[in-house]
């Protein structure tokens, strides 16, 4: 990676108890002025951000292990992003694209069809977040098929719209009471390899899964399969060699539309481009957003060029989507990706992270699992006999969090600790982030 002049101090440090008097002051005013249903996951509020650190509003310097699930990867105030949107801002913040065109979006696209896998010819739609991307897609699917079926998988998180929604596997705290449901969603069995059954094989699972839409559905009824390479909600479970490329094949041999969720995985966090590329998985339509502009709002559905121009004019869009401030903050986040070679640093970042969390598994005898690629690694902790321990988990970052660290947990079972350092984090910040994981298992394991 390019050295990079930080505009923050990288370091932790904490000036009062956790929360501190000005987040207890703002917590109480969100009290009265937002909605209980919308969570955090710190109970501190954000005054500034840069590289790998957090800054509240009372002064304490975080260690950012989150990324603001994965956005930030450039950093959360990379200096050529808030030029480009200052510059972008300055001109126009918005005109419609629907209505006076402009040509960052145009460049977007362009940049979308030379990233993403595979040589056909390319189209994308851009869109506001990942859920939007996702149900795009499957709109896509649907019509260009003529058919209405759509297969996601277990353990999936693909977002909180209503058929996003139907897409999710997990119930609290995404879909409870949140019914019904959009119709024409089923959902099959994912390959994972810590709880499959012993030596089950990538291919053997895939097929597994194909069995069973063939026996319940049919494959001729089915538009689309829909999958995460890597989930993430769903716990960072990356599925066994051969069962992407198996699912891929059988889905083109049907004429099933291939639909990738890249919305986690995209843009160099998995150590690739992304995710697919690993396994060397060339999707019908792949989704995006989350690291795409930098921290600003945007998604993209790119694909084969004859499945998106099958939709009629007027048929894809929206207000925002596409707004030009994203747009150019999108095409100077891919710059800087490229410019620091940010694949190539959260392939470094999982040389030297992967090795520190399998010897605290072979220490604690709680870790059950050491998991993921690239920047997007997950550590799955159990009780004896392999039983999640979602507790621990929720007790792991509590104690990280007093000490200064930002952890994240998912998983459908909520026993996962997720790692999603900004790719951008230094090795230092990085190493202490990971010492305060250790302390904080050991504290919590007692």
């Amino acid at each position: 990676m390019t050295e990079i002049a930080y505009r923050l101090p990288q370091r932790r440090q904490l000036v009062t108890a956790l929360p501190g008097p000005r987040s207890q002051a703002l917590a109480a005013r969100r009290k009265a002025a937002v909605a209980a249903g919308v969570g955090s996951s710190v109970p501190v509020y954000a005054a500034d951000a840069d590289g790998g650190v957090i800054v509240d509003v009372d002064g304490n310097a975080l260690i950012d292990l989150g990324s603001g699930i994965a956005v930030t990867g450039v950093g959360a105030s990379n200096p050529a992003v808030a030029a480009a949107v200052a510059e972008q801002a300055a001109r126009f913040t918005h005109t419609c694209f629907m209505v006076t065109p402009y040509e960052g979006y145009v460049r977007v696209a362009e940049e979308l069809a030379a990233l993403t896998p595979g040589a056909h010819a390319k189209r994308s739609v851009l869109f506001n977040s990942g859920a939007e991307a996702v149900e795009n897609a499957v709109k896509i699917a649907r019509l260009a098929t003529g058919r209405s079926a759509v297969v996601a998988f277990d353990h999936a998180y693909h977002g909180r719209t209503n058929l996003t929604m139907a897409l999710t596997a997990k119930s609290m705290p995404y879909k409870a009471n949140f019914g019904p449901f959009a119709p024409e969603i089923y959902r099959m069995p994912m390959s994972y390899p810590f709880r499959d059954e012993p030596g089950l094989t990538g291919e053997q699972a895939a097929r597994r899964a194909i069995s069973r839409i063939e026996t319940q559905l049919g494959a001729q009824t089915v538009a689309a399969l829909v999958i995460e390479p890597i989930q993430g909600e769903g716990g960072f479970v990356v599925p066994a060699p051969g069962f992407l490329a198996t699912l891929s094949e059988w889905a083109a041999a049907q004429g099933i539309v291939f639909i990738a969720d890249e919305v986690q995985t995209g843009f160099a966090r998995t150590g690739a481009w992304f995710a697919c590329e690993h396994e060397g998985v060339v999707p019908d339509l792949i989704t995006l957003a989350k690291g795409i502009a930098g921290g600003m709002p945007l998604a993209a559905v790119t694909g084969r060029a004859d499945l998106l121009d099958a939709v009629h004019p007027g048929g894809l869009g929206g207000t925002y989507g596409s707004n030009p401030v994203a747009c150019a903050a999108a095409l100077a986040t891919i710059d800087q990706m490229r410019e620091l070679d940010l694949c190539g640093r959260a392939r470094a970042i999982e040389a030297a992270v992967l090795p520190r969390l399998r010897d605290l598994a072979a220490e604690t005898g709680v870790i059950g699992d050491v998991r993921g690629r690239g920047a997007m690694l997950a550590i799955e902790l159990v009780r004896e006999g392999g039983e999640p321990d979602a507790d621990l988990a929720k007790a792991v970052a509590a104690e990280a969090f007093s000490r200064g660290v930002v952890l994240l947990t998912c998983g459908s079972f909520g026993n996962v600790i997720r790692l999603l350092p900004p790719l951008v984090i230094g090795d230092d910040l990085l190493a202490e982030g990971i010492d305060v994981l250790g302390e904080s298992l050991r504290a919590a394991v007692g």
